[in-house]
């Protein structure tokens, strides 16, 4: 499974968290975490500032490189304490809070559905 894809579906590879981790220039890195702490404010309402937005490999990396809405998710926490690779082996998928979690990423469930189904 890639690493990239985290517990719940969503795919860290893509996310504005963790390019602007990859982000090589200072500038842009900044530009690009004014962006993120606006839109978790704005759709979110995590009231973030730039400088809470710190570097994130993913939710399923080490948690000191870990955006804080990843590390205090309750669906990563759910997984880990289940021991599961991913949200799509859990046997009660698809939970309620996976089903909130895909109103706001449909394609999440479509990553997790086609994990669950090997072809």
């Amino acid at each position: 499974m890639d690493t990239m894809i985290a517990y719940c579906g969503l795919d860290c590879s893509g996310c504005g968290i963790h390019l602007a981790t990859l982000e090589p220039d200072p500038l842009k890195k900044q530009s690009m975490r004014r962006d993120i702490a606006r839109i978790c404010s704005t759709d979110y309402g995590m009231h973030l500032h730039p400088q809470d937005v710190a570097d994130c490999d993913g939710c399923r990396s080490q948690p000191e490189r870990m955006f804080a809405g990843c590390a205090k998710c309750e669906i990563r926490k759910c997984a880990i304490d289940r021991k599961l690779t991913s949200c799509a082996f859990c046997a009660d998928y698809a939970c309620g809070k996976l089903l909130k979690h895909f109103e706001t990423d449909p394609p999440a469930r479509t990553r997790l559905d086609a994990l669950r189904s090997p072809g």
